[in-house]
């Protein structure tokens, strides 16, 4: 206990704007290094990238670079074993790839798949494969996904969703994509799942792009912001409705019907993290200043309370659980994040 008492539990950065986006990197020689996006009301924003001096047990800003509209993700390329080109990707009006050095961070790549027109759609989200690094998928309002293969920047597969039998431009313009995520399932590469504001969540194949399987649909039709997969079992995932309070737990072998719900928090629910190294540990987060950690291992008997929680200073916007080291938990909140030893 004496050796535990003299490790800090809780680690702090404050930066100058509203943190929204946030993603730890996973490279082994950069522990705790992660990378914020800003979130005001103007055209400029700004990403950092941070990381925690062990020594003096501070964050330290190793790099700001500008990014046009708000980053509505950042992921860092999921290369566990530092083999990749220290790459970090952002998504917003469209995805950019950006090769981290050093001193400076510089534009690798932009992909915008509507070559024909001044216009893009804003992208809502995006998933990086963890099998084939060289895969990304990007959601977008205009009721699209697109997969994106790396090496050229060309377009893999796009995806309407909305079913075949319908004339799919009439009904495309008003059901925006709101998350996509890569399954483990199946070898990992080739089946994803998507969340939008028809309120189902959809699975697809790579290999079979003409249909998907609704997996879910919200009883009262009501927008799907995030769908999160369990790192260790593939047959699980995690979604939440706009400003629901609850977090719904689907078994893909059980279509439709949830095996839990999480509903303690008091306001509406911001964010999901499964737990990297345990199939049934899970955070959410919330605007009720909360970051509840549950075990859903009862499953299918009811989920009461959550096992942890925490209280932070404001709403909590965004909550990412470091692969990597499993023990620590990344939240944000205002202008603040904050890393918390589990």
């Amino acid at each position: 206990m004496s050796l535990h008492g003299k490790r800090k539990e809780i680690y702090k950065y404050e930066a100058p704007w509203t943190v929204y986006a946030m993603n730890w990197s996973v490279r082994p020689d950069k522990r705790f290094r992660l990378a914020l996006g800003s979130f005001v009301e103007e055209y400029n924003h700004k990403v950092q990238l941070v990381g925690l001096d062990e020594e003096s047990s501070e964050f330290i800003c190793r790099n700001t670079f500008d990014h046009p509209y708000p980053t509505t993700k950042l992921m860092w390329i999921p290369d566990t074993k530092g083999v990749y080109p220290d790459l970090l990707a952002t998504s917003g009006d469209y995805l950019r790839v950006w090769r981290v050095g050093e001193t400076e961070t510089r534009l690798e790549c932009l992909l915008n798949n509507n070559k024909n027109s001044d216009f893009c759609a804003p992208l809502t989200s995006f998933d990086w494969n963890e099998v084939d690094p060289y895969l990304l998928g990007t959601s977008s309002i205009d009721t699209t996904c697109t997969i994106w293969g790396l090496e050229t920047g060309q377009v893999l597969g796009r995806v309407n969703l909305v079913s075949g039998h319908v004339k799919t431009q009439l009904i495309a313009h008003d059901k925006e994509v709101y998350d996509i995520a890569f399954s483990r399932a199946g070898g990992g590469r080739d089946m994803f799942a998507s969340v939008g504001a028809d309120g189902s969540v959809r699975m697809f194949d790579l290999r079979h792009l003409e249909h998907s399987t609704i997996i879910y649909e919200d009883p009262q039709h009501h927008p799907l912001l995030r769908l999160c997969w369990n790192k260790q079992d593939p047959n699980y995932l995690a979604t939440m409705a706009m400003d629901g309070m609850e977090v719904v737990i689907l078994d893909v072998r059980v279509p439709c019907t949830p095996v839990a719900r999480l509903n303690n928090h008091r306001a509406c629910v911001n964010g999901i993290a499964w737990a990297p190294h345990s199939s049934c540990h899970i955070c959410t987060a919330a605007d009720d200043h909360q970051a509840l950690i549950w075990d859903i291992q009862q499953m299918p008997r009811a989920i009461e309370d959550p096992i942890l929680a925490y209280t932070a200073e404001g709403e909590i916007n965004n909550v990412q659980w470091a692969s990597t080291q499993p023990d620590w938990i990344a939240i944000c909140y205002n202008n603040c994040l904050e890393i918390l030893r589990v």
